[in-house]
């Protein structure tokens, strides 16, 4: 347990701590590591408010809101939320946006720069697509694409992209954190459990490589307690693997 203090897995509060060492072969009980995470004064981390970084363009228009803050889906692939946030790094400010999957909680796109413009969300997008399609499960016409009413994601480049990739846009509304609730709940995690834990940054290089070891991490091996205490990657190849048709054996 104290190796794990200085893992990823050092987030974990109790309950998520059990399963961990679950999982790594030790059979132990949830009253033990509740009793030794006390004695050793260890808890998992906790998340603070994330900033406001919604700025509305003026007089944009925008598309519905086509989730209304039902953020299930029955499949990987129906219904992507994205959003961006700022890391304060010694050379001025990154910004790192994220594109994630409704049904596992995958995150599928990613992109860190520095600036915020329509490009930054525009890189994280594609790479979501090129992603998906390189692992063998290429996006379909109709994926809904939620965001907040950010000017970013209200422009008409990013729009017109969206269209033609044929992807459904979806808004949600201004100066609202429910309306994108899953988006702001994964992106706290990440402010707390990379960027609050290993800030100062040096510069935007070094932002870039630390969100790429934890994007690595928590599709791969983080778990989550909404997917059963699987990760992003077991909870969908679960799904894959009792969805899709099965090849006949080469003889």
């Amino acid at each position: 347990m104290l190796d794990a203090q200085e893992a990823p897995e050092a987030v974990y509060g109790r309950r998520k701590m059990t399963r961990w060492l679950r999982r790594q072969g030790h059979d132990v009980a949830f009253c033990t590591v509740d009793r030794i995470m006390r004695d050793l004064d260890l808890q998992g981390v906790t998340r603070g408010r994330p900033p406001r970084t919604t700025i509305r363009a003026k007089d944009s228009v925008r598309a519905g809101d086509r989730l209304n803050r039902d953020f299930s889906a029955d499949a990987p692939n129906l219904a992507w939320v994205a959003d961006f946030t700022y890391v304060s790094t010694q050379t001025g400010w990154a910004y790192v946006a994220f594109v994630f999957d409704v049904y596992s909680r995958a995150i599928v796109g990613w992109i860190a720069a520095s600036t915020k413009t329509t490009t930054l969300v525009s890189k994280a997008l594609n790479m979501a697509l090129w992603r998906r399609d390189h692992h063998g499960h290429p996006v379909e016409p109709g994926l809904i694409h939620h965001s907040d009413a950010g000017s970013q994601y209200t422009s008409v480049a990013f729009t017109d992209s969206l269209a033609m990739q044929g992807l459904s846009a979806s808004i949600g509304s201004v100066g609202d954190a429910y309306d994108n609730a899953l988006a702001e709940s994964i992106i706290g995690l990440f402010k707390t459990e990379l960027v609050n834990r290993h800030r100062p940054f040096t510069n935007l290089s070094e932002v870039e490589y630390a969100v790429t070891e934890w994007v690595d991490w928590y599709n791969n091996a983080r778990l989550h307690s909404r997917l059963e205490y699987l990760t992003p990657v077991e909870y969908e190849a679960a799904y894959y693997a009792q969805h899709l048709p099965r090849r006949p054996a080469l003889v």
